[in-house]
């Protein structure tokens, strides 16, 4: 962090360091927060947002879902975001928006509580300390969400609470990241990053039924899968399918396009990045970084 930082709240700047909320913020308590996490990269123009518009989109998603009131529109949001990269002097970065019951109480209900929205943003490099050399995973014993539980279509605080439980118990068990299945035994998604397979020159992924967050990314990997030539099949996959593909690997925002090269300690494919991995990660990096002028559309340039 550069030595003066500043978070949107509410719609005036801040220093990070006053950023705080009271212990007792029922957000804290509950989780009843709601998140979106985007990225801003280094381009030959300035610092390029990823496809802020999706995200705005999702975040006012998020809220509807939790019958959340933020009292922002979208416009709104996404210019708080814009003025927040300009305002830190931000070029790679992550930006973290963030809603929440901004109300010290004790009891479940919301209604009429006060919703505050905040927006901080901090440089960003690798989620994974190695991404190119690829990551090991463990299968969780813990299930992912589903709807009939808690929403996974929503980035709502208390679902990463699954999460973090995932991922710490495979770290425990010495992988890198866990890979989490459905109640039904199905492939779902990792802690926070969708799931992506190889299998005969074809992009195989869990479909929405296989109750994912609905990734940015992992939208925008199968529009460039698909301008590629490659076939994309989007359904129910089984957790052996992940021993035997040629090529496995994660996508998100914070995560980019990271190999998984072994499951359960069975190695994946060559145990190393396959050659489809590493076209789409180029071509995703390229994108990002401002080099294809046909995907400018996916840019917003502060």
């Amino acid at each position: 962090m550069s030595a003066k930082q500043y978070v949107w709240f509410d719609g005036k700047f801040i220093d990070y360091s006053k950023a705080n909320v009271h212990i007792l913020t029922h957000s804290l308590q509950y989780g009843t927060g709601m998140f979106e996490g985007i990225r801003g990269y280094k381009t030959e123009r300035g610092t390029a947002i990823f496809r802020l518009k999706d995200h705005a989109r999702r975040f006012m998603r998020t809220a509807k879902i939790l019958g959340m009131p933020l009292g922002i529109t979208q416009k709104e949001f996404e210019h708080a975001v814009i003025s927040t990269v300009k305002k830190n002097k931000l070029s790679d970065c992550y930006i973290r928006p963030f809603a929440f019951y901004n109300n010290s109480h004790i009891g479940l209900g919301v209604s009429g509580k006060k919703v505050s929205v905040a927006i901080a943003a901090m440089p960003f490099g690798s989620y994974f300390e190695d991404r190119n050399k690829g990551i090991t995973c463990k299968i969780s014993s813990w299930n992912r969400i589903s709807s009939n539980i808690l929403p996974p279509e929503a980035k709502a605080s208390g679902n990463y609470a699954n999460s973090v439980l995932a991922s710490e118990e495979a770290k425990a068990a010495g992988a890198e990241e866990a890979i989490l299945t459905t109640a039904g035994g199905y492939v779902a998604e990792g802690p926070g990053e969708n799931i992506m397979l190889v299998e005969d020159g074809k992009i195989i992924t869990p479909s929405k039924e296989s109750d994912i967050l609905l990734g940015i990314t992992r939208a925008s990997l199968i529009d460039l899968a698909e301008e590629l030539g490659i076939v994309v099949e989007e359904r129910l996959v089984h957790k052996e399918e992940l021993f035997t593909c040629d090529e496995l690997f994660f996508c998100g925002t914070a995560a980019e396009v990271t190999p998984i090269i072994s499951v359960d300690s069975r190695a994946v494919g060559s145990g190393k990045q396959g050659p489809i991995t590493k076209l789409l990660s180029d071509k995703f990096f390229a994108i990002a970084r401002g080099q294809v002028p046909t995907y400018t559309k996916w840019l917003t340039y502060p």
